[in-house]
This record gives structure tokens, sequence and C-alpha cells, in this order.
């Protein structure tokens, strides 16, 4: 994506990754090589387009958190990625607890121990795969390997960095205590930067590779979610959005690293320099909507979007679904659970509910599931003043309407919602010199297209259906399933 100075998007292409590989159950890996080779494509696309690799001031960077990209002495790649989503490490994240302590270790990096971070990754390598990793002289996450082939520095940011587990999230800087405690040299680990710093030029090879012009600024950028909020202008305190893609998230910036004693929701550093963020995570939130969609079907084809055809199904049913729930959890839960184990479920099914019941349900389920970020913000005293709209969820009126009185406050949708790509844009913009700060950034170019208030009937009868809806949890955890 290519951004102009007053947020105008000038151009922007993507490419596929074509190699996605899950060996066993419950695995996720890719092939870093092949999100360089995207890379090229999506920049040569963007070029063609008529931009001048002359014209672009500076590259920002964001992409995917957490995944485990480990490099020998020649910057050669020796595996497979280990992604955000690979669930093999539950033997790890208890060693790693067992060694530090639940709570020194939340002390530490302000997090707990999760298959889905990157540290357990690196210790699961060590203890399978000890010639692959005696050979390790460099670790990464997805974006800045690309960044590496780009410009030939090694380099992360500091939200990048807050989810790898290795990190001190207070100090912003690599935790000396959890390294030495897991035997990680530190000097596998690359220099940290705030978001917005240059970190490198794109070199020769990178040029010759993409494109872009040698000596094009580069800035450090961050990982999608940090990214994403910047996108839509959540950068000061209060400011909270609601973001609904494959997952949910819930995300509030801060100006101190609020910390949930019980590890329920992340505290990462922001992309915004001096400032943190708390993160709540709904692991099949748009999946939930997908699943019914590949599996029963979105309806009569009328020319309309598969989603949008489901959603106006929805629209017919009131609010509540005629007592129907939905626990979105086909991925096992983080937020407020963090049990991989658990399990969805459909509840109060009766002979008179249909298929648009069941859509409502699911819709309401996944706000409900959202709200329980919003619950824990509140006990943290985390502040809550606009809640912005993200993701796919904020595409769909009734969608929008739902998370309104679910969440009981009015909610806002940016004119341009254009994900964590045009974060990344505006990052580069103050990392090149466009505007002085990210604040200033987002200032300059984010606008509110609509508000969305909730009806005060709705929300006090959506209260009383959360009620019931965090019932069903505890109801599942006593049920064996095979």
């Amino acid at each position: 994506m290519v951004v102009g100075e007053r947020g105008q998007v000038v151009a922007a292409a993507g490419a596929e990754h074509r190699h996605f590989a899950s060996p066993q159950t419950g695995w996720a890996e890719q092939d870093p090589r092949d999100w360089w080779r995207a890379a090229q494509e999506a920049v040569g696309a963007v070029l063609a387009q008529g931009v001048g690799a002359d014209s672009i001031g500076a590259v920002g960077f964001s992409g995917q958190m957490h995944g485990a990209v480990l490099l020998d002495e020649r910057g050669e790649v020796l595996r497979p990625a280990i992604l955000w989503c690979d669930q093999r490490t539950a033997a790890q994240c208890r060693e790693i607890t067992e060694k530090i302590g639940a709570r020194r270790l939340i002390e530490l990096t302000a997090n707990p121990a999760l298959t889905g971070f990157t540290l357990p990754k690196l210790l699961w390598v060590r203890e399978h795969e000890p010639e692959l990793w005696a050979r390790v002289r460099a670790i990464l996450l997805p974006k800045d390997y690309v960044r590496l082939r780009l410009t030939g520095e090694r380099a992360i940011d500091v939200a990048d960095a807050s989810g790898t587990l290795l990190f001190d999230v207070a100090q912003r800087r690599w935790s000396a205590e959890v390294a030495q405690a897991m035997e990680v040299d530190e000097r596998l680990l690359p220099p940290v930067f705030e978001s917005p710093e240059v970190v490198g030029v794109v070199a020769a090879n990178g040029a010759r590779a993409t494109g872009l012009k040698q000596g094009t600024r580069v800035v450090a950028g961050a990982g999608d979610q940090a990214a994403g909020a910047v996108g839509l202008g959540v950068v000061r305190p209060g400011s909270v959005s609601a973001t609904i893609g494959t997952s949910g998230v819930v995300f509030a910036a801060t100006d101190r690293p609020a910390l949930d004693p019980q590890g329920r929701v992340h505290t990462f550093c922001h992309a915004v320099p001096g400032r943190w963020h708390v993160m709540g995570v709904t692991q099949g939130a748009g999946l939930s909507l997908r699943w019914f969609r590949d599996q029963f079907g979105a309806g009569a084809d009328d020319g309309r979007d598969p989603y949008e055809r489901l959603c106006a199904e929805a629209a017919k049913v009131p609010a509540g679904a005629a007592g129907l729930l939905w626990a979105p959890y086909l991925m096992g839960e983080r937020t407020p659970h963090l049990d991989p184990e658990a399990r969805a479920a459909l509840a109060g099914l009766t002979a008179s509910h249909t298929r648009a019941h069941v859509v409502r349900a699911i819709l309401e389920g996944v706000a409900f599931s959202l709200r329980d970020t919003l619950t824990i913000f509140e006990e943290m005293k985390v502040p809550v003043g606009s809640i912005r709209l993200g993701g796919g969820g904020a595409h769909s009126t009734v969608w929008r309407q739902i998370q309104a009185e679910i969440y009981g406050r009015t909610v806002e949708v940016a004119a341009a919602e254009e994900g964590a790509a045009y974060g990344a844009a505006l990052l580069a913009g103050v990392g090149g010199g466009a505007w002085p700060s990210v604040d200033a950034a987002c200032e300059a170019v984010i606008r509110i297209a609509s508000l969305i208030e909730p009806e005060p009937a709705t929300v006090r009868h959506m209260d009383g259906r959360y009620r019931e809806y965090r019932k069903l949890y505890p109801a599942m955890k006593g049920i064996g399933f095979e």
C-alpha cells in the first residue's frame, strides 16, 4: 500500500502466500521465503500502477506476530517458521511457568506463557531438533525477515517484541532475566527500536528484487494489532478498538503498562513511543460465521456477498435470538479463559428456531465474547472512551448495531478502514518526516464516517443475555469431549 501525505491511499496490491503446512494436528508452519516472494510481487504490482520509486519517502512494515524464524550464520532459513496459531508447545509453556513462576513471569514480561508466543517455540525446537538448534545464529519475527531481505538489517520493534515472552514490556527492552532463566542467548535476538524509528535503508539487493529505490529509509513498523490500531487512530489512552477478523481483538491504548495478574489479556508496548496497549483475543470471532457458511451455506445465491446474505437473515430476528446462545470457542479460547481445550456450543435450541436465529446467535455470541475483554478492562481500571470498530465486523450494519447494544456504548466506524498496512504506512510517514509524531499523523488523516447509537431497551435486554452467556463456559467445562 502506498499512502500520500494527506493520508489518501494512492495504490494497493496483494499477493497470495502459497505455502502453509500443518504436519500434525495443531501445528502451523510457513516458509519465510514465501513471504519475501509475495512481498516482491505485491511491491512490484503497486509500482506498476504508476507509482514512481523516487516518490516513496519511507517504507513501513507490519505482519503476523509471534512466529519464530530461525536463521543460520549466513542468514539462511533453517526450517519453516512456527506460526502464532501453532499449539504444539503446551509442555514448554509449563516449563517456563515452573522455572520462572507464574507471577514473576507476568511481572517480567506482562504476560503468561501461552502456546502462541515465540519463546515456547524456541524451546520446542531446542528440545526436538537439537542439531538444527545448534546452527541457529539469529531469531526474527515474520515481518522482520522480510525487512532483513530488503535492507540486510536485523531489527524488531517494541510492539512485536512484546509478543515473544522474552521482552520486558514495562522497560521496553529484552528481558535478561527471562533469557538467562531459559538459557536463550540474547545475541540471537535482534536490536529493538520504537515503531516509527528508521532502522535502515533499502539495500542494493532489495532494490533489485522489489523495484524500490536503493537508499529509501525503512522504519521498524509494528505487529499487526498495533499497526492496525494506528490505522484506526486508536493511539491515545481511552481510545479502544473492537476488530472482528478471523479472530476478534479488543485493543485499548494506555499510558502505562497495565497488568492483569491473571494474564487474561495481553499487555504489550504500543507502536506509539511511550505508550502501551492491553488486548483481549477471541480466537473464533469471524471464524464462527465462516464456519457456519462453509458447513451450512449462506442461503440462495442472489449475487450478494455470502456474508451479506447471512447478516440479512440475522437482521430479521429480534435481539436475543429468541433465547439462543453461541459460545464461539471453535479454536479454544484466550480471553478470558486461557483454555486451548475450550469447545464451542449452540445452547437453547428449540423446534421453533430457524437458520436466522442461529446466525443471529453467532453474531451476538462473538460480541459477548469481545465484551468479556471490556469487563476485564473495567476491573483493571483501563479507561474506555470511544470504541472504534474494525475488520469484517465493521462492514455489517446488523453486526455494528449488535456490538453497540452488547457493549452498551456508541461505536464508531472510520471513514477508511485499511487495516495494518495503512498503520504501517503512517509509521513510515512519521519516520520519513511527513508528520512529526504518530498522534499528529492520526489527527491529520483519520476521519469518522458514522456513529452507531445503542437502543437503551435493547441494551438492558442484552445485559441479561450476557449474564446467561457467561454461564456457558463453566457449564461446558465439566463435560468430557472425545
